[in-house]
């Protein structure tokens, strides 16, 4: 039986980081995966997906580029096929920089299912259904998670299709329905939307993107609404009738009502579900619950030697997330001391245009949890670079504590802010105070300059406004 010092069990974000820093760290590694290596998020997720927000974008600039002083002459369309081949082409780019990182650090791959078992042993099932058993000293679960399924929107993968099959649709869609406007569904609704699909967005809750803060929320509907997205909010999905030609959505509003909407294909994002089935949680005795693997903060199990990272444990499903638990983890069992995540402190990002990204507390959770807020906002109208760039769509919104004049939150939306918001995370995570902020010189003329913009108007020194 071929024996490693741990075996890795995933290799998405979470577990080929886990691998890289336990053979960094002087330990014998191997990595099962039954699919690609790089996991969803670098294969099918993270990576493929922004390849179409930036087609989507370039394609959204030719439509617009006589605002710049620019005259396209001749008809120019999208080429559906090809803009799909480039997502692909980016991604599998991507999953061999990872091989390469693995052969350059000398991480053993075992293609198949993984399981593990007692004793410390791992139970790997190949395609042809051969076993091999390994024994190790670690074992580390990172599987990740997958669409969900829901009983009243079955994906059958052709007319009702989950995030993959949207990442691959052989021909472009005329209409679209999108149940969901987290992440995932807002960006597949702005790509196709960007590409002359005619969009419906379907969401439970009254606000799309309902985890951000409700202004950005508002000035997202705004956008999406001048795009031509149209959205329902308040509304359930009944049911979904697919033929060969069309899909008929049948959709319960706010106000009990039911409304019958057509489509050449319905996408539904309402999430994922973590993949914790036959990877040996029941053999071993390892506890979960909704399934969640119940970890400390260290990642460790109730069962000695065998850890979990990555959307199968508690905390946001966020790729950065699972790379900096695999970080954690792995350098406890090294015999270090790692710094455990802050799990308040987490970016999240929002790849459409405009962009999203937040960090902390929204305002409404603030005043739920007691503070007394002071919030400042700087809108992208009043921003010297945002206008030469011709995307004032869009503004920065920060929370502060009164007492301590520490951020609470802050609430981007708008073009670059992706990019934006790791200050914001480094402000929080440091306990930056308002004016110290003020005091460090941002460049001009940027985008990020609007953040210290928003903190002169949360402390009552707006220059700008």
């Amino acid at each position: 039986m071929q024996f490693y010092d741990i075996i890795i069990i995933g290799s998405g974000p979470g577990g080929y980081v886990a691998a890289i820093k336990a053979s960094q760290s002087g330990m014998r590694v191997a990595v099962v995966e039954r699919a690609e290596i790089g996991g969803i998020c670098l294969n099918w997720g993270c990576i493929p997906t922004k390849a179409l927000m930036k087609s989507a974008q370039v394609f959204r600039y030719m439509k617009h580029c006589a605002d710049y002083g620019i005259t396209l002459k001749g008809e120019f369309e999208p080429d559906f096929n090809a803009i799909i081949q480039r997502s692909r082409n980016v991604a599998e780019s991507m999953s061999k920089g990872v091989q390469y990182l693995f052969k350059k650090n000398n991480i053993d791959i075992l293609v198949g299912n993984g399981k593990v078992l007692p004793d410390k042993k791992v139970e790997v099932t190949d395609n042809d259904g051969k076993t091999t058993l390994y024994s190790t000293k670690h074992v580390v679960l990172a599987t990740g998670a997958s669409s969900k399924q829901l009983p009243n929107l079955r994906q059958d993968g052709q007319k009702i299709i989950g995030y993959k099959e949207a990442l691959t649709l052989p021909t472009l869609p005329e209409s679209l329905i999108v149940v969901g406007s987290g992440a995932i569904g807002s960006e597949f609704a702005f790509f196709y939307n960007s590409l002359g699909v005619k969009v419906t967005i379907i969401e439970l809750l009254p606000n799309i993107l309902p985890l951000e803060d409700e202004e950005i929320s508002k000035q997202v509907e705004r956008s999406f609404r001048k795009q031509g997205i149209k959205f329902m909010t308040e509304a359930m999905v009944e049911k979904v009738e697919a033929s060969d030609n069309i899909c008929k959505v049948s959709v319960k509003d706010k106000k009990g009502s039911l409304i019958d909407l057509e489509a050449d294909i319905v996408l539904s994002a309402v999430g994922t579900q973590t993949n914790i089935e036959n990877i040996g949680l029941e053999e071993t005795g390892i506890l979960f619950e909704k399934g969640k693997v119940l970890v400390d903060e260290y990642y460790r199990t109730n069962i000695e030697g065998v850890y979990a990272i990555g959307d199968i444990v508690h905390g946001p499903a966020l790729a950065h997330v699972a790379s900096r638990e695999a970080i954690v983890c792995i350098e406890k069992i090294a015999g270090h001391e790692p710094e455990v995540i802050d799990y308040g402190n987490i970016p999240s990002c929002t790849y459409i245009t405009p962009e999203v990204a937040s960090v902390g507390l929204t305002e409404k959770k603030a005043i739920e949890m007691g503070y007394d807020i002071k919030t400042g906002k700087f809108p992208y109208t009043a921003s010297g670079k945002a206008a030469a760039a011709g995307n004032k769509e869009g503004m920065v919104k920060v929370i502060f504590d009164s007492k301590t004049n520490l951020l609470l939150g802050c609430h981007l939306v708008g073009e670059n802010v992706t990019e934006m918001i790791a200050e914001a995370v480094v402000i929080r995570q440091t306990k930056t105070t308002a004016n110290q902020i003020l005091a460090s010189v941002h460049p001009h003329p940027t985008m990020s300059e609007a953040l210290m913009e928003a903190v002169e108007d949360a402390i009552g020194k707006a220059i700008h406004l």
